[in-house]
């Protein structure tokens, strides 16, 4: 063999491996973000609570290194924060920042809305109508988790559809910082009910041309998670819980 080729050679075959172990750890922090991120919103982690990363290696059965890049993430997304003397801990928002970030909400769906062209292309419809397929099974079963994935990819396939990726992009960002104020809605049976009519009656909107109809449910829809959050986190201010 001539000299220095097998050290080429085992660079050649060393770079797509390193590639490929990189990418396996992107993936799995993604997926362990995600899994925190359902927890949060269905209110498995609460507010203020301490997110412990080597708990949550041993539960997840991943690294450590894994946990922190995954919470750093949801740092990222306004999900967790880092409290001296605690660690991070999932981020609980006072009342005034929630009315604040839901007035910027309603203003960005409901202009998403009143953007989405009329009549309602064919194809929009019938992907609507196929996630919330999903959502509506998801509701009847209990499965609050499945349901939280088909509610994300409904509302992101509904905004998506204004046709402005960067006002579509906003909404999801706001959407991601107050994921936590949802906790305490997103796993009940009347609150999942109620989001499933209102997706349905949103599609039926869409279908009839009823531009009115569709923004006035856009709104009415954020209204039910951040009103049973502020009346909480107001009533343990009172109490001198907060």
């Amino acid at each position: 063999m001539l000299p220095g080729l097998s050290t080429i050679s085992n660079s050649v075959i060393s770079e797509p491996m390193e590639a490929a172990a990189k990418q396996q750890t992107t993936d799995r922090v993604r997926a362990i973000a995600a899994t925190l991120e359902e927890e949060i919103v269905l209110g498995w982690l609460l507010p203020r609570e301490r997110l412990v990363e080597e708990e949550l290696a041993a539960r997840l059965e991943v690294k450590r290194h894994v946990i922190r890049e995954a919470l750093s993430e949801l740092e990222r997304l306004g999900l967790v924060e880092r409290v001296p003397n605690r660690g991070a801990v999932v981020k609980s928002l006072a009342p005034d920042d929630v009315r604040q970030i839901y007035a910027v909400r309603e203003a960005l769906e409901t202009l998403a809305a009143a953007e989405i062209p009329l009549p309602v292309d064919a194809g929009l419809l019938a992907a609507l109508e196929a996630v919330q397929a999903r959502h509506s099974a998801a509701v009847a079963s209990g499965d609050a988790r499945a349901a939280f994935r088909a509610n994300m990819v409904f509302h992101e396939t509904l905004f998506a559809a204004c046709g402005n990726p960067h006002l579509a992009e906003l909404i999801a960002a706001m959407a991601h910082k107050v994921h936590g104020v949802r906790s305490m809605t997103a796993a009940s049976p009347e609150h999942l009910a109620r989001a499933r009519d209102e997706h349905v009656a949103m599609i039926a909107a869409l279908a009839g041309g009823d531009r009115a109809g569709l923004v006035d449910l856009c709104r009415r829809h954020l209204t039910p998670s951040r009103d049973v959050y502020i009346a909480a986190a107001e009533s343990r201010l009172k109490s001198g819980r907060g």
